[in-house]
């Protein structure tokens, strides 16, 4: 079988940021494109829009200064304009060699948006790449509107590739901006241009509008595309663009004629980074990415997990530096429970792990969220025995708010039969609780784990005196594990899920 290599390019920076509510700063820019290129391995990124801003000047800059002396130079992108030069200049001043220049890929965008008839649009098209030549940027080409120009104006389409393919320009963009082709128009349409021109380069840049952006990917590397535009976590304008994670799994496991270098294992890293530079959270059931896509829920398939894998797909956790869970709830049986155990080097006879199963369906049932972490005290609880014996006791706090003063926090907290108070400011009133029990830890020469994520949920229209729960994630040298708070305030619940963890560690 032949195989053929094709280019990955990561426009999460540019495309990506165009996200309602998105924007890097300068430093999350620098460090994602370092991430994105040395990391990850893609073959090129997409970093930023010309014209844009004071601030995205600097941005490029940064990246491009830091490209230069990498090597990485001809891999950074920028989109352009055909505005007589002005996106040129802003390219020069931000140290760029590689401008991706937005043209009008369908009659309807070109008469009605840009006025203007083919053969001037073209003109001024040779004049902005001509111009790049001699500055010594390299020229890519987007197609704007391309997939309803296939549909809509063919015959315009095939004009203007005639035109491009003699043009001096590196490859042709072809992005389904809408986001409205199928899987077999998308396939179609390669195959037609591609067999019209075999010595050009055509990138396809989906969107998921329809959620088919995948399938298109797809597609059109089966009909020839020599390269692909994607983003991490599938960010981008209105439903986002053809994701990353999964773009790359699909190809690994069902187009063996075709490879990339994008690394397999690094993929959730960035995908985490990205989300939380963004605030974009990712859904629970995002393919590859979701926290919950490699967690098995019901008991049967924990069982049968256990045997022969008979549960288990090709996209295996360790690919992506992933594990698999079991989760535990209302539909959890013995083998999900047996498999968290394990991981806590817990054994229990049967009749004990019948008692256990049935306290946390129970739980399940009152839709209370039950982990891995949660079951010594399940266990103590259930069985009367000794397994987790509680030694830390948050016994009293005053928690200070007022307009123009730093919240404070006086603290009582007994640790083994010994009791101390301290006393601290914050930023917020549990930052002022935390700084507290931190200057208790350090007198015992203890240091506590490190806060990586804070979430609060409130049921979906609650009232204010709603209970509201509180999920904290913390950091050590082994792992990461999560602790859970459940009260009428916010504050109280994340003092109580910190209690858990000061047993837990």
């Amino acid at each position: 079988m032949k195989t053929r290599t094709i280019e990955i390019m990561d426009t999460t920076l540019r495309d990506g940021e165009q996200t309602s509510g998105v924007s890097f700063s300068a430093s999350e820019k620098l460090t994602l494109a370092k991430l994105l290129l040395e990391e990850l391995k893609v073959d090129r990124i997409e970093v930023a829009s010309a014209r844009v801003s004071e601030g995205e000047l600097q941005a490029v800059k940064n990246i491009t200064d830091w490209a230069a002396v990498e090597g990485y130079i001809s891999k950074v992108e920028v989109l352009t304009f055909v505005d007589k030069g002005v996106s040129l200049k802003w390219m020069q001043e931000a140290g760029a060699k590689v401008q991706n220049l937005l043209t009008k890929g369908s009659l309807n965008h070109l008469t009605h948006q840009l006025k203007k008839t083919p053969e001037q649009h073209f003109e001024e098209i040779e004049n902005v790449v001509s111009e790049a030549q001699k500055l010594g940027i390299e020229t890519n080409v987007y197609l704007e509107d391309w997939s309803n120009g296939m549909r809509n104006s063919k015959d315009y389409v095939f004009q203007f590739l005639d035109f491009l393919t003699q043009q001096p320009i590196k490859r042709i963009l072809l992005p389904d901006t809408l986001g409205v082709l199928t899987h077999t128009e998308t396939g179609d349409f390669f195959k037609e241009i591609i067999e019209r021109y075999p010595n050009a380069h055509f990138d396809f840049h989906g969107h998921n509008d329809y959620d088919l952006s995948v399938a298109n990917v797809m597609e059109a590397l089966k009909a020839g595309a020599h390269g692909l535009h994607l983003t991490v976590n599938g960010m981008g304008e209105r439903a986002g663009n053809a994701p990353l994670a999964s773009a790359v799994a699909v190809i690994n496991d069902f187009l063996p004629e075709i490879k990339i270098g994008v690394k397999e294992s690094s993929l959730y890293k960035v995908s985490k980074l990205v989300s939380a530079f963004t605030g974009f959270s990712i859904p629970d059931n995002k393919p590859i990415v979701g926290d919950n896509v490699f967690t098995q829920t019901a008991g049967i398939h924990a069982d049968g997990d256990s045997k022969n894998n008979l549960y288990f797909n090709d996209l295996l956790p360790e690919r992506f530096g992933r594990k698999r869970k079991y989760a535990l709830g209302k539909t959890s049986g013995k083998a999900n429970i047996q498999k968290n155990l394990q991981e806590l080097g817990l054994t229990l006879n049967d009749d004990e792990l019948k008692k256990v199963t049935e306290r946390i369906i129970e739980l399940g049932d009152k839709k209370e969220r039950v982990t891995k972490d949660d079951l010594p005290y399940i266990i103590s609880d259930v069985l009367d025995s000794n397994l987790h014996q509680q030694k830390v006791f948050v016994k009293s706090y005053v928690l200070t708010h007022s307009k123009g003063l730093k919240p404070s926090t006086t603290l009582s907290i007994e640790i083994e039969g010994k009791t101390y108070e301290e006393n601290a400011q914050g930023d917020g009133q549990f930052d002022a609780f935390i700084t507290a029990l931190k200057k208790v830890y350090k007198k015992e020469g203890r240091e506590l784990p490190k806060l990586v994520d804070y979430a609060v949920r409130i049921p979906p229209g609650s009232n204010s005196d709603a209970l509201c729960e509180t999920v904290i994630t913390w950091q050590t040298k082994e792992k990461d594990f999560t602790t859970r708070g459940l009260d009428s305030d916010q504050t109280v619940s994340a003092i109580k899920a910190t209690e858990k963890m000061l047993n837990l560690v």
